[in-house]
């Protein structure tokens, strides 16, 4: 059961919070999956194409190679330089050729599965051609790393027309494939050529230059048009959610438009329905309270009067404290639907100023009250939030001999801390302080008064407000009654 808890909040932490932020993720990550593996397909066949390519390549260049070197051992040795002076002067030669007396040492270009491909290929078909010659030396160069003659001369070193209808230099330098061939001891010939594709080593890129810009253009497209959508859904989710928010917290919000997706427009007709729903129930139990008020408050004083009329003094006595009680419990009601519907507008409340001043008022009662300021504010409603400390602070006060009050930032809420000195609360009536009525014993024999309403009330103004009223037992004795108001901004 543990791991998929430890996966979702992974998820979490992931994931950004909003709607926008995570259709965007889902969208950019499906597109780069699919570019990624649509990559990995079009490199493997682009390999396979290259290999296959490359071999014919080789192969067909060992024949045009072999062929060289034939129609150079045919004549003696003392003409084959005049023949390629006359092939250097006369141009269209595939290979650029020169006698040397000792190989000459050729820098490599770093192995890739292409040129190894190449030079195994090309050995074999020459071998083939030509098994009468035992020694051989191919290598693959850069243009710049180049040398064609045993004194060291390089590309730069020779005439252009010598070079350029055979080697590739500008503006993209291409491979160069030397093949080095002794004919006869002490006369080597020297073959440089390109391969019939000479950028066949960029064939094997899947992440060139070009195809790079254009994933990264789709990729952005497809972010930018994602973007757009997303907002343009979202949007009304977000005046679904404010109207919501601003209804909770007894706000006039307008009315949500019906435009947009049809689920969006049933959305909204249903909010609309049930905001209509919860005004016209709130208005009717206030109309409900007012009238039990005003219906009861009479037959209640009848009763009284004729109470009064009564002989024995003990009954009489039982049916004043009867009356008095169900008056009470009748203002009670009145009250609780009262004190946690106060119609305010939330605003920024400075609490060192607003739990100041009931400080001092609890003080000049006569009652120990401490309280340090915190410097923190909330956005609220002041009255209310007023009355749920109050109330609070009521209960401690008539619960305990000490009361000690603060506030303090949590990295999600404000919280507001009343802590009294008093028997503190047996943990399995905790949860039954909220409901209404419901007073232990020993509050009873301290304030027999009390009506076991403030809780109830100071839960459901916290509660409105979309924080927490959370009470529990403090180390050393007493109840503690954390208010936990979210942060706003």
């Amino acid at each position: 059961m543990s791991e998929p808890i430890h996966q979702r909040s992974w998820m979490q932490r992931i994931l950004p919070s909003s709607l926008l932020g995570r259709l965007s993720v889902v969208m950019v990550a499906g597109v780069m999956l699919t570019q990624f593996v649509g990559n990995a397909f079009w490199a493997a066949q682009m390999r396979k194409e290259s290999q296959i390519e490359v071999t014919e390549s080789s192969q067909h260049l060992a024949q045009s190679a072999a062929s060289t070197i034939r129609f150079f051992m045919s004549p003696p040795p003392n003409f084959r330089s005049l023949i390629i002076q006359q092939f250097r002067e006369m141009g269209g030669t595939r290979f650029y050729v020169n006698l040397n007396s000792a190989p000459i040492t050729i820098k490599d270009i770093p192995e890739q599965a292409l040129t190894a491909l190449a030079k195994e290929k090309f050995s074999a078909a020459l071998k083939k051609v030509l098994p009468n010659i035992s020694k051989t030396q191919l290598n693959f160069t850069w243009p710049d790393d180049l040398v064609l003659s045993e004194d060291g001369a390089g590309i730069g070193d020779v005439p252009d027309r010598w070079v350029q209808h055979i080697l590739v230099t500008k503006p993209n330098p291409a491979p160069i494939l030397v093949l080095q061939v002794e004919m006869e001891p002490g006369h080597w010939l020297y073959l440089a050529t390109l391969m019939p594709n000479p950028y066949f080593l960029d064939s094997n890129d899947p992440l060139s230059g070009d195809r790079v810009v254009l994933q990264a253009l789709s990729l952005a497209a497809v972010l930018l048009l994602s973007i757009l959508v997303v907002s343009w859904i979202t949007r009304p989710l977000a005046a679904l959610s404010e109207a919501a928010s601003a209804f909770g917290n007894g706000e006039s919000a307008p009315e949500l438009p019906e435009t947009g997706s049809r689920e969006f427009v049933n959305t909204a007709r249903a909010f609309s329905a049930m905001r209509e729903r919860i005004a016209r129930y709130i208005e009717d139990r206030e109309r409900l309270f007012v009238s039990i008020s005003h219906d009861l408050r009479t037959p209640i004083m009848r009763l009284k009067l004729r109470a009064e009329l009564l002989d024995d003094d003990d009954i009489r006595s039982e049916f004043h404290d009867d009356l008095d009680e169900l008056d009470m419990m009748v203002k009670g009601a009145l009250q609780c639907v009262k004190d946690s519907d106060i119609y305010e507008n939330p605003t920024e409340i400075r609490l060192d100023p607003l739990i100041g001043r009931m400080v001092r008022g609890v003080g000049l009662a006569g009652h120990q009250i401490s309280f340090q300021e915190s410097g923190l504010s909330v956005s609220a409603k002041p009255l209310a939030l007023k009355r749920a400390i109050g109330n609070l602070l009521n209960n401690a006060i008539h619960y305990g001999k000490q009361v000690e009050i603060s506030a303090i930032e949590t990295e999600e809420s404000i919280e507001i801390q009343i802590r009294d000195h008093g028997p503190g609360v047996p943990e399995e009536a905790l949860d039954r302080l909220f409901d209404p009525y419901v007073r232990l014993d020993h509050g009873r024999q301290q304030n027999q008064t009390g009506l076991g309403l403030g809780l109830s009330i100071a839960r459901d103004i916290v509660q409105a407000h979309g924080g927490k009223l959370l009470l529990s037992n403090a180390m050393g004795g007493g109840l503690l009654a954390r208010i936990q108001l979210p942060k706003h901004g």
